[in-house]
């Protein structure tokens, strides 16, 4: 089965080929570092990751580009608030960003540009559409025409009025439309800025993205993805921008937007109020629970967040682990298989179907807790590692999921502790055996009596 995706800018499901089969190319509008990233902002990067692991198999190269913004108006006034320097916010929280991605099992893209480190071609770039009379020069400011684009607008598919009615876009009296948007704006201290022909100054936003993909990936590239917030303005204004550039090259073939994350089916977001922050989140639940949560709905749909939701995925990957270890005492050692499932790939060759892929990995343990040989324990547990190492799921051993947290000292104590119990169980003193599980009960230690086998996880107190 090829891959199909859906694709905003026709608003159909279309069979992915791209422009060089030998290096596929990807782009994802990735944080700007002032803050703390919240749950909604973790969902793109783990869709685009899954997204990225899928393209690897069945292309040689896939080149993987998540920019950092670390320039922007939010980045200077979370300085100005703490009286600390730019450069300290952003740096601080890019570490803070990464660290939390690859908590989640994102792993890390095969580029990941810094827009201050792009200047040069953000100013070559913007030099470009002044002379092809696509931007002009204004109060200091260089902004894009986009009445000189006659395809603007094409991927949001809204009339212009409400476009600048319902988005971001500045009205100001030195634009010749309302809806034209800046490419160099002038910085003024202590906000950063760059010498440039128009003037001292710092870039737009939206150009920030365009330059980096075109320096790293090309002028046109296979798939640019992003949440959906981002299909107007940004991702409008960079198609302009870019195809303008490119002297009317495609800027990309394939559009990809993921829904919110919603609690109590408002979207999540800084400015209401209402976000869970990755690292909070972090120091209650695995980074996989989260991932699975994530994961659990189709990308393109709206995911509503809750601590019962949080809950479930968490007792599930118990008991996909459980299933692991169960298994593994009768007819292990396991390995993955050399690739995932065939069944397994096809759920997310159609678009991402992740919660379709979720039911058939889930379909696997099933059969696997099942198995009454080795032989059929052994092709399931391969299947089911194979499958897990796609999407970024039971990455850890049993043993290390069901210890979270525990030092070495800590997990000796307990295995003595269950050795002492054992014991007294075989000279029949259960007053003993009751005494010592109701001390690990208290200590949030879960026992679990199979087999002639006592296991040990972590459970709430």
């Amino acid at each position: 089965m090829a891959i199909q995706l859906y694709n905003t800018l026709t608003r159909s499901k279309q069979t992915f080929e791209p422009v060089d089969p030998q290096r596929v190319t990807l782009y994802v509008c990735g944080p700007t570092v002032y803050n703390y990233a919240h749950i909604g902002n973790a969902r793109p990067a783990i869709i685009f990751d899954l997204l990225r692991r899928l393209l690897s198999w069945h292309f040689p190269a896939v080149i993987y580009a998540r920019n950092i913004t670390d320039v922007d108006d939010k980045i200077n006034a979370a300085a100005a608030e703490l009286g600390v320097p730019i450069e300290e916010i952003s740096a601080r929280y890019t570490s803070i960003y990464l660290d939390d991605m690859a908590a989640l099992g994102v792993e890390p893209p095969s580029v990941e540009p810094r827009a201050t480190a792009h200047i040069p071609q953000m100013q070559h770039m913007i030099q470009r559409l002044i002379d092809a009379g696509h931007a002009y020069v204004a109060e200091g400011h260089v902004l894009f025409n986009i009445e000189s684009f006659q395809d603007y607008g094409a991927l949001s598919r809204r009339d212009m009025r409400e476009m600048i009615a319902g988005s971001r876009v500045e009205v100001a009296p030195y634009k010749k439309h309302p809806g034209d948007f800046v490419l160099w704006k002038p910085s003024v201290d202590p906000q950063p800025g760059w010498d440039s022909p128009w003037g001292w100054g710092r870039p737009g936003w939206h150009l920030e993205c365009s330059a980096m993909a075109e320096t790293h990936l090309g002028q046109t590239i296979d798939i640019h993805g992003g949440g959906q917030d981002l299909i107007f303005p940004h991702h409008e204004n960079e198609i302009a921008q870019s195809v303008c550039a490119h002297g009317g090259k495609p800027f990309a073939r394939f559009w990809m937007h993921n829904g919110f994350v919603t609690m109590d089916k408002r979207k999540m977001s800084k400015s209401e109020g209402n976000t869970f922050l990755v690292r909070s989140l972090l120091e209650s639940y695995s980074g996989e629970v989260l991932r699975y949560l994530l994961l659990s709905a189709h990308y393109r749909q709206p995911l509503d967040w809750s601590e019962q939701e949080l809950e479930r995925a968490r007792r599930t990957l118990d008991r996909l682990y459980g299933v692991l270890r169960s298994a593994a005492d009768s007819f292990g050692p396991f390995m993955p298989a050399p690739r995932p499932s065939e069944t397994f790939l096809d759920t997310l060759r159609d678009d991402l179907n992740t919660p379709l892929a979720l039911a058939e990995f889930n379909r696997v343990a099933r059969d696997l807790a099942k198995a009454e040989d080795r032989a059929t324990a052994q092709q399931l547990a391969g299947e089911l590692l194979a499958n897990a190492e796609l999407i970024g799921l039971l990455q850890s051993t049993p043993e290390q999921w069901f210890g979270a947290g525990a030092t070495g000292q800590e997990t000796a104590r307990i295995e003595s502790l269950i050795e002492q119990r054992n014991a007294a169980r075989e000279v029949r003193d259960f007053a003993t055996a009751d005494r010592i599980r109701a001390e690990l009960t208290a200590q949030g230690i879960a026992l679990e009596d199979a087999d002639g086998v006592t296991r040990w996880r972590r459970v709430e107190i």
